[in-house]
């Protein structure tokens, strides 16, 4: 076709050609419905809704997964820019809407009862759920660890995947970063764990013994009744040595080596101090982040639970159309072990009350709160409030003086940029 002189090149009758129909391909999305019912000439009208569902969901799980490659691109990055932030929240938060959708999803689907579905169930052959490659490549770039898997019909997953091009998708998904292993390496170089005027570790040491000591020994100790002072001195044994789990180093990676954890002992660390001071404005959005993931661990865990509960009523004990056990098999990914963020769920056990948790150094709420300083005429003697080096000028000959925060009487005018 001759180019037009005008419209860049593009001719008006070329530019027309795409509409709402052919922008969206609808002529090859709206005919991919090929009921097998209908192809055996014994058409069951609820196979329609089984295949439109399935078809949902898949496009839902290539969504999902162009979010999540977009988020793992950013925190890829040699230095994640802080500035990403806010789009990585968005694009999270997205991926929750969507999955909350799908789980009301199969609402829908359990319009049909079980005797509709029994109507077609043998026109499935082989084909299962199981078979679906996006939602393999979703488990393995949020994270899901191989040896936690369920083995299926005592077979590693991928055997029911033959074709090369998928076999390839999925060992690039297993070989890549997956979001957990970016997220790992994140929290590692979380802001406030390595500065020299707060030694976080330390007076966290310090708070949750004196915490415990406050809340179950002294009580003990002054307690007269025996039974009563035992339960305390028990209750005590046992929170130390919970404490204890995470506060020594070699004790925590042992439980790693288990399986117990995932997250390194130094994005532990990173996790908990963002959930201790998630007021300050630095580690607002990474509390919210940390939160998403979560709520996305937990919506998975929900739909995977729904699944389980509409399967059940469809097909009761009966072996799944894969030649799976159905049920019991999809029972038994209902479990933390396929949850990604688990330590993060666990992080609350940790948590002392804000009355013990160890006040910022100056230097470190500076940096925490990101402060831009506005034109206004300085007070000599609030000059070291104004320098934003973040080095060990406040602390104690020990570096573990924390109380030397100016109060509101002698702290300058702020406003904060987050």
């Amino acid at each position: 076709m001759a180019e037009c002189p005008m419209n860049n090149g593009v001719c008006k009758e070329e530019e027309n050609d795409l509409n709402y129909h052919s922008y969206l391909m609808l002529d090859n999305v709206l005919t991919s419905q090929v009921m097998q019912s209908a192809v055996k000439n014994k058409v069951v009208h609820d196979e329609h809704l089984f295949i439109i569902t399935h078809q949902a969901y898949e496009l839902w799980f290539k969504q999902i997964l162009y979010e999540v490659d977009s988020v793992r691109d950013m925190f890829m990055l040699p230095v994640m820019d802080e500035t990403k932030t806010i789009l990585i929240l968005n694009r999270l938060s997205r991926v929750t809407l969507i999955l909350k959708l799908m789980v009301d999803q199969i609402d829908i689907l359990e319009t049909m009862t079980p005797l509709d579905f029994l109507e077609f169930r043998l026109q499935l052959s082989s084909a299962s759920g199981f078979q679906s490659l996006q939602f393999r490549l979703l488990e393995n770039k949020m994270g899901v660890l191989e040896t936690y898997r369920v083995k299926y019909n005592q077979q590693h997953y991928t055997k029911v995947f033959s074709k090369s091009d998928q076999v390839k998708m999925l060992q690039d998904s297993i070989e890549q970063p997956s979001l957990f292993n970016l997220l790992e390496k994140w929290l590692e170089r979380t802001p406030g764990l390595t500065v020299k005027s707060f030694h976080f570790w330390d007076l966290y040491k310090r708070s949750v013994e004196r915490w415990l000591q406050d809340l179950l020994y002294i009580p003990a100790q002054k307690e007269t009744d025996e039974k009563i002072k035992q339960s305390l001195i028990e209750e005590y044994k046992k929170q130390k040595e919970s404490f204890d789990s995470i506060l020594d180093e070699d004790k925590y990676n042992a439980s790693v080596a288990r399986g117990d954890r995932r997250l390194s002992h130094q994005a532990f660390k990173g996790a908990l101090l963002i959930s201790l001071y998630h007021d300050q404005p630095r580690f607002n959005q990474p509390s919210k982040l940390l939160s998403l993931l979560m709520d996305i661990d937990s919506l998975l865990t929900k739909w995977r639970y729904n699944h389980v509960m509409m399967v059940q009523r469809m097909i009761g004990s009966k072996v799944g159309t894969g030649g799976s056990s159905g049920y019991q098999y999809l029972r038994s990914t209902v479990s933390d072990r396929y949850k990604v963020f688990l330590d993060l769920f666990n992080m609350s056990t940790y948590l002392i009350p804000r009355d013990y948790i160890p006040p910022l150094s100056r230097s470190l709420k500076r940096q925490l709160s990101i402060l831009i300083h506005e034109y206004m005429p300085r007070d000599p003697e609030d000059s070291d409030d104004y320098d934003l080096d973040d080095g060990t000028d406040d602390s104690s000959p020990e570096g573990k003086n924390v109380d030397s925060c100016p109060n509101e009487e002698t702290r300058p005018k702020v406003k904060f940029e987050i």
